[in-house]
């Protein structure tokens, strides 16, 4: 069990100073809209390497007012490891766009250090329209799912969007330096197969990991990657050849268009009621709320089986377009999970199951206000 034992915020979003001590393993933070609860989950996601749930940039996260720098700082203990210290955020005299990390007050050799140690799954308002929009977000839930699994995921994704962007620069400007762009494309195809490799693996991984909890109804995943399917066929050096071969062959087109027509990029993702085979796409609010938070305590189960260790769970306004029995279902899931979880939401009365077993919190002004003590404790002291 990763427990969170302490959270301090400097001049973040909403919050001037917050040192927040939780004392159970599930924390409820009800407040109106606009009272932070958001920026605390987003604080949170921060810990861990990427761009937290929000997608922000980094000059972004700074606090109105606030001179244009913030931190994030936590301490957190996995079982009965000794705690340890993480922060994250703006330093000193440096870059204000610039994010370090430090971990026991050292700056790590690689972000991989950082991933080893903890793990963020999310869910937020804006997800509920994951399946109604374009295949960029969906492709970018997808790789959180994976590198919380995989660290390096992240690294490859990192490099195939360099080799896609060198590409296209070099063909919009320099066409004729044939070996310049075969090198940049053999990346390409590195990278790519790379990641559809991975994609595919989690996706057969997740449809086949038992359901997290009654109640939920069990999601099937599409990956829709031409690079994935060769996969299926043929041997990783023979796909990246493929590749590689389309790209020299689409160079004519892809400066015309400005872009890169095969890569990992052009990859998407269906989801569908796997009992009912009703996509996604088509299905209520409700309907398509209750695959997700299927999918992500899955997913949860899946990293804390294969890391030994539990993730930080966060989840914002999860009830919203439930119905009883499915919020129900969802209380006494976040129950059975072994590790932190908070959770949002506008009316602390939606929450009342889990009196008794969360500790409740009011967000307001920058601060928070125990509500009513946690009586279900995660590890004691901070």
């Amino acid at each position: 069990m990763l427990a969170l034992q302490r959270l301090t915020l400097t001049d973040f979003r909403s919050y001037a100073a917050l040192t927040w001590r939780p004392e159970a393993a599930i924390s409820v933070i009800t407040g109106p809209n606009g009272s932070g609860k958001t920026n605390l989950l987003e604080a949170v996601s921060l810990l861990s390497p990427g761009r937290g749930l929000r997608g922000a940039r980094i000059a972004e996260l700074a606090r109105a007012g606030g001179g244009g720098r913030w931190a994030v700082a936590a301490r957190l203990r996995n079982g009965a490891e000794a705690p340890f210290d993480l922060g994250t955020g703006t330093i000193g005299d440096g870059a204000v766009d610039r994010r370090v990390f430090r971990l026991d007050g050292a700056e790590p050799g690689t972000q991989a250090e950082i991933a080893a140690r903890i793990s963020t799954v999310w869910i937020t308002p804006q997800m509920d329209q994951l399946f109604l929009e374009g295949p960029s977000g969906r492709r970018r839930f997808l790789d959180r799912l994976v590198w919380a699994l995989e660290p390096a995921h992240a690294r490859e994704a990192a490099a195939h969007e360099t080799a896609v962007a060198s590409r296209n620069k070099l063909l919009a400007q320099r066409q004729g330096e044939a070996a310049w762009l075969a090198g940049l494309e053999d990346s390409v195809a590195r990278h790519a197969g790379a990641l559809a490799a991975a994609r595919r693996g989690f996706v057969a991984r997740l449809n086949d990991a038992p359901l997290p909890a009654s109640g939920f109804p069990r999601a099937r995943l599409t990956l829709l990657d031409p690079i994935a399917d060769r996969l299926a066929e043929a041997p990783a050096l023979a796909v990246e050849a493929w590749v590689r071969e389309g790209l020299a062959r689409s160079r004519a087109v892809d400066a015309a268009a400005g872009s890169t027509s095969i890569g990992a990029h052009r990859a998407d993702l269906a989801m569908q009621d796997a009992l009912s085979g009703l996509p996604a796409a088509r299905a209520s609010t409700g309907q398509q709320k209750a695959l997700l938070l299927g999918i992500i305590l899955a997913h949860a189960a899946l990293i804390a089986d294969a890391r030994a260790t539990s993730p930080v769970l966060l989840l914002d306004e999860p009830a919203v377009h439930l119905d009883a029995g499915r919020r129900e279902a969802l209380f006494g899931a976040l129950c059975d999970l072994a590790g932190t979880v908070l959770v949002t939401g506008t009316d602390a009365d939606v929450f009342a199951p889990l009196r008794g077993r969360a500790g409740f919190w009011g967000a307001g002004d920058g601060r928070l206000v125990e509500e009513r003590p946690g009586l279900c404790p995660g590890p004691a002291g901070a």
